[in-house]
């Protein structure tokens, strides 16, 4: 699906996770949006002559459920309608980079071109650097192009994250959800489309430097010239020549230059050698009249300065096109390119328990598997059965459950592990989630229940659920006064505890399933969002 479908298909899960009390979608209008997207996407697959698919199923429900929405809240209906993020940013950045490098030209001095000008040696020395940046980073493993903060992109992706006024409770809950999770599950695309934006933004300010080098060219006389208090003429004809080596040998009709002109182009000497040429021409009356070796250097000299402004304007235009602004606009290109084809695409990940119970109601795909890794808790024939049932609530009714040894109290999560997993693949094909089983009777330990939950989620790529079993709790507890708070504070403590250590814990009841309705929104609790 692209980029649009999975926006609001990610919102409607917000929506529905967090309207776990049906205050804002009643279970008749989660129905009437399941049959009726199933319906739709039957007529679209008739059409295209295919089978119904798991993408078209779910864009026809999130726009049923969308539309209800912005029907009974107009609130909703206007944040709706509103872009996410900053779109006026892509194009704003480039146009002022554009002026920008136009006025850092004109801080130099626009009657001369400076062989030495700081500002167009510093957009051809910046760009080098950037590219050997780029070039490093490439090489490295893993590694991220771009210096962009999670706050930037996350500004960029979603703009602020405050849902809008005047909205139910669970409806706001969701969005500021939606706006959290999208943020990240957009990331790559923003990023791509940052860095598209900062190279054309670097393009367009060197295009902006050499538009406004012409454009005073035009009005002006340029007086062509370099200075240095460190530098002598050798040096500078050296410097000079790498730096315009790659203009010359593709532009063959560009005009070189020997180390003498460079010499002569020298300001300081620049104003003797007219000073000089005044006296040789009587323009000075008074002085004597030059040798006939220097007046013959004069002439050269004079001759040579001669138009020298519009070959350097030359020489450092084609230089920054060649060596910034093509290279810039084929980066901002690849980048373009890989946004749009992202987009195009979207990778979201439709093995989440929300989407793998959906799939089921329309028979789509294979059934989803729960894997259960207890700890210190072995199940009887009956829990077993409450976990089969457990898992159909939360993934639906072909949903399988895959449970595995039990992991003996104070053992080491690998050595344990690698005994029940054999090879310990924590991401095996087909299992949609892992889930560690815990009972709420005990008292959740750092050092042993921690150890666990660390283990797993250094170990599983999608993250490890936790699910706590009340029965045995229940049962022990009996009709004792106080039982319900003492179970309430339980829940809270290896709520608190789950959470410290990286997920989200779901209470269920294996003797008693049906104590504990798991919502079609909600699922289980899977690890949160970083």
């Amino acid at each position: 699906m692209n980029e649009q479908v999975a926006r609001r298909v990610v919102l409607v899960r917000a929506i529905e996770t967090a309207d776990a009390g049906h205050a804002v979608l009643s279970e008749d209008d989660r129905k009437y949006a399941s049959r009726s997207a199933r319906e739709l996407a039957a007529w679209q697959a008739s059409d295209s002559k295919s089978a119904v698919t798991q993408d078209h199923f779910l864009q026809q429900r999130s726009e049923q459920i969308l539309k209800r929405l912005a029907e009974r809240t107009p609130a909703f209906a206007a944040f709706q309608k509103r872009a996410l993020g900053l779109p006026g940013f892509w194009a704003a950045l480039p146009l002022l980079a554009l002026f920008a490098g136009a006025l850092l030209d004109r801080i130099a001095d626009p009657h001369r071109v400076d062989l030495l000008s700081a500002p167009l040696l510093f957009i051809v020395g910046w760009n080098l650097l950037v590219y050997v940046a780029l070039l490093v980073w490439a090489l490295v493993p893993g590694g991220k192009t771009g210096l962009a903060g999670q706050g930037l992109l996350r500004r960029l992706g979603v703009g602020k994250l405050a849902a809008p006024r005047k909205l139910p409770a669970a409806l706001a809950t969701g969005l500021g959800n939606f706006m959290a999770e999208w943020a990240q599950l957009s990331e790559p695309l923003t990023r791509l489309r940052l860095s598209r934006t900062v190279h054309l933004s670097a393009a367009a300010f060197a295009l902006g430097a050499v538009v406004s080098l012409y454009a005073r060219g035009l009005l002006t006389q340029y007086a062509a010239g370099w200075e240095s208090t460190f530098l002598d003429a050798t040096q500078v004809h050296t410097l000079l020549s790498w730096l315009f080596t790659p203009a010359l040998a593709v532009f063959p009709f560009l005009q070189g230059f020997t180390l003498a002109e460079i010499e002569t182009l020298r300001f300081g000497v620049q104003a003797g050698v007219e000073a000089g040429a005044g006296a040789a021409t009587g323009a000075a009356p008074g002085l004597a009249a030059l040798p006939g070796a220097l007046s013959g250097t004069v002439d050269a000299a004079v001759a040579s300065t001669a138009g020298a402004g519009e070959r350097w304007v030359h020489l450092y235009g084609a230089t920054i096109l060649l060596l910034v602004i093509v290279p810039r606009i084929v980066l901002a290109s690849i980048a373009a390119l890989r946004a749009r084809r992202l987009a195009r695409r979207f990778p979201l990940d439709l093995e989440h328990p929300y989407f793998r119970k959906l799939a089921d109601s329309i028979g789509a795909g294979t059934p989803a598997v729960l894997r259960v890794l207890p700890y210190s808790f072995t199940l009887d024939e009956a829990r077993d059965r409450g976990l089969w049932a457990v898992a159909a609530m939360a993934l639906g009714a072909q949903a399988r459950v895959l449970l595995r040894p039990t992991v003996p109290y104070g053992e080491e999560p690998k050595e344990a592990l690698q005994v029940g997993l054999q090879d310990a693949r924590f991401d095996e094909a087909g299992v949609t989630v892992t889930a560690a089983l815990f009972n709420l009777a005990a008292t959740p330990e750092k050092e042993n229940h921690g150890a666990f939950l660390d283990y797993l989620a250094r170990n599983s790529k999608r993250g490890v659920a936790v699910l706590l079993d009340e029965s045995g709790m229940l049962e022990r507890a009996g009709g004792q006064g106080g039982a319900e708070a003492r179970i309430a504070e339980r829940i809270a403590l290896w709520r608190q505890f789950c959470s410290f250590h990286g997920t989200a814990a779901t209470v269920v009841n294996l003797l008693q399933p049906e104590r504990h309705r798991i919502e079609l929104g909600a699922g289980l609790a899977l690890p949160e969002l970083r």
